[in-house]
């Protein structure tokens, strides 16, 4: 009998952000899909990297978010 996953992270927004695509893409998508907020697209992806057990998603979705936080720092200023 396979053991039944209990998936307790529910999303707010679906982001359409997927780990087969490439840099641009991603982030271009993701940002989109929050209407151009650089600081509620960066928390998403980190959300989405402290959840996954993926490594490649942890690893990329670590890297798009630390990507915004820079550029929401940098925009703020």
């Amino acid at each position: 009998m396979a053991k039944r996953v209990v998936k307790w992270f529910k999303p707010g927004k679906t982001t359409g952000w997927r780990k087969e695509d490439t840099q641009t893409q991603r982030r271009r998508v993701v940002l989109v899909s929050h209407k151009g907020n650089l600081l509620s697209t960066a928390r998403s992806l980190q959300s989405l990297s402290n959840v996954t057990t993926d490594t490649e998603t942890r690893r990329k979705s670590h890297a798009d978010a630390q990507y915004f936080y820079a550029l929401y720092k940098k925009k703020k200023k």
